[in-house]
């Protein structure tokens, strides 16, 4: 069974929006590290939205350092699962889920393979309702953003994690990687 590893960026004061974290050459390697450990990602529509308009291939010259193109390529390269029940068809070497999120996450996990990997704030917190995600991993930045989205909000029990990583950064983010006590 392929496990399902969740990634998300995060400050010290639980904001997970995008454009609020440290951008750095280290954190862009350890993603295409996490990505490449994975067989797909499996998204969210907002969150397939945002990556694709941010890293879809080719990006115009000089719109970002060399130093990130590896995680372009990377995630140009990889097979995406898009969770959604509006849009009517995806690209970007992707394919949509629709129906009982549930049992089709069950699917694609018993498939054989090295992993899934999953993004986003609302899928995380749908799969981590129904217990389905097996590894979590939270880069925490060392800055204040003063507002949110937040992770998690409406989960409606505890689900307490055994830390089993943890690697620090130059820039002072941490990425803490933790399983479900089960």
């Amino acid at each position: 069974m392929r496990p399902l590893r969740y990634s998300i960026n995060v400050t010290l004061d639980g904001c997970c929006d995008h454009r609020v974290g440290l951008v750095d050459e280290d954190l862009h390697r350890h993603a295409v590290e996490n990505i490449s450990q994975a067989d797909a990602l499996l998204f969210g529509r907002v969150t397939y939205e945002m990556m694709e308009s941010a890293w879809r291939s080719p990006a115009p010259t000089g719109a970002r350092p060399d130093w990130m193109e590896p995680f372009a390529q990377t995630i140009n390269a990889a097979k995406k699962y898009v969770v959604s029940s509006t849009l009517e068809r995806v690209d970007w070497n992707a394919e949509l889920v629709r129906g009982d999120l549930g049992k089709a996450v069950q699917q694609l996990k018993r498939e054989s393979g090295k992993g899934l990997f999953v993004g986003g704030v609302k899928l995380a917190l749908a799969l981590t309702e129904l217990g389905l995600i097996d590894e979590y991993e939270f880069v925490v930045h060392p800055r204040l953003a003063g507002h949110g989205p937040t992770l998690f909000a409406g989960l409606s029990r505890h689900v307490d994690l055994k830390l089993v990583s943890r690697l620090e950064f130059g820039s002072g983010a941490v990425a803490m990687r933790y399983e479900p006590r089960r």
